[in-house]
């Protein structure tokens, strides 16, 4: 039986270690500084929560979540899909990437996303989209349950990114103490406002799975949700597709009556 022990020890330190260094897999943030002329660099609210803005004539706003690639140069499709439709736009940057001081975690990340509505809602007269990428969907939906949003609309979503742990890693992810585990499913009894979702049917990295698993639960409770699958997309072409900015620009004339 010595050998049984052994295993149950060697996994034990697995998972351990695996605790320790989560982080580093959720977020692998690049570097590059987010250098856009169009943009205003904000730090807003006494969390000092550093925002790119630009300003539109549109009645909306959005407020946007990149994906933990951790720096917005890398997200500059998502961006002028609403700069192109003229609307206000503040995207959240993140601590840790593209040369933002400070350390990410999914607590610390939550408290800025509430912070940076906040500072949003107190610039802008219009309604307040949240829009998230990967990552960022899960800050979008956390706002969206917490704040009154007009829509939300969200980019190759997870459901759970623990589970998404489970299935790499072979831990119990979702049940671990001191695993940061980005649930949404937690949040959508608490939402409102219509969604849209987009994920790509060749998303490896997010699989639409995980996207239709969350419309479902947002069905469940009486949501309204649009969901759109972008064939032969995957994870990181999502937002170059030639419909993407369509869908978008479709969805949130809603707002406007049509």
């Amino acid at each position: 039986m010595n050998w049984f022990w052994m295993l149950v020890g060697t996994y034990l330190a697995y998972a351990i270690a695996l605790v320790a260094l989560h982080p580093q897999f959720i977020y692998p943030f690049g570097a590059d500084p987010f250098d856009n002329p169009d943009f205003r660099q904000e730090v807003v609210t006494d969390r000092e929560v550093p925002i790119a803005m630009v300003q539109g004539d549109d009645p909306a706003a959005v407020l946007y979540f990149m994906g933990n690639g951790g720096s917005l140069a890398y997200f500059t499709y998502s961006l002028r899909a609403h700069q192109a439709a003229d609307r206000t736009l503040a995207a959240m940057e993140y601590r840790g990437g593209g040369g933002v001081a400070g350390k990410p975690s999914e607590a610390g990340m939550k408290a800025d996303a509430l912070a940076a509505y906040d500072w949003l809602a107190g610039q802008h007269d219009g309604p307040i989209v949240v829009h998230g990428f990967s990552l960022g969907t899960g800050l979008a939906i956390h706002v969206a349950a917490r704040r009154e949003v007009a829509a939300i609309v969200l980019d190759a979503p997870y459901a759970r990114l623990c589970a998404l742990m489970t299935r790499a890693a072979w831990v119990p992810a979702c049940y671990m103490p001191a695993v940061q585990k980005w649930d949404s499913l937690a949040d959508v009894s608490a939402l409102s406002a219509p969604v849209m979702i987009q994920h790509g049917d060749a998303d490896q990295l997010i699989p639409i799975a995980q996207g239709e698993q969350l419309a479902t639960a947002m069905r469940a409770v009486g949501l309204e949700v649009t969901f759109h699958t972008s064939e032969n997309a995957t994870h990181n072409n999502l937002a170059g597709q030639p419909d993407y900015r369509g869908r978008i620009d479709d969805f949130l004339a809603q707002l406007k009556g049509g």
